[in-house]
Order: C-alpha cells, then structure tokens, then sequence
C-alpha cells in the first residue's frame, strides 16, 4: 500500500470523527456513551500513530 493510499483512507477516519462527537450530543444514547468514547479513543490514537509514523505528510 502506498503513502498515498494511507493517507487517502486515514482521511476517511478523520471525516468520521466529526459524526461520532454529533453522537455524543444525543441525550438518549444512553449505554452506547461509552462505546462511542471508546471509538473516539481509538481513533484518536490511530490517527496520533499516523502522525508519528508520517510527520512530514499530515493528515493530506
């Protein structure tokens, strides 16, 4: 897979980032809450990893 194509897709995870936080607003998401802050733990470590493994390149 090239740098490209990564950073293509991890742009994809970024743009889903956004959805999760409007999830959050919900007052009746009741248990899934802590799924979701879950997901945007792990998402926020990918993307961290991202920048790490590519400093140079960013998220575009």
């Amino acid at each position: 897979m090239d740098i490209q194509t990564i950073k293509e897709r991890i742009a994809v995870v970024e743009s889903k980032r956004e959805y999760l936080l409007s999830l959050l607003e919900q007052p009746n998401l009741g248990t899934l809450r802590v799924d979701v802050n879950q997901a945007l733990e792990e998402m926020d470590d990918l993307l961290d990893e991202f920048r790490r493994t590519f400093p140079q390149t960013g998220s575009n």
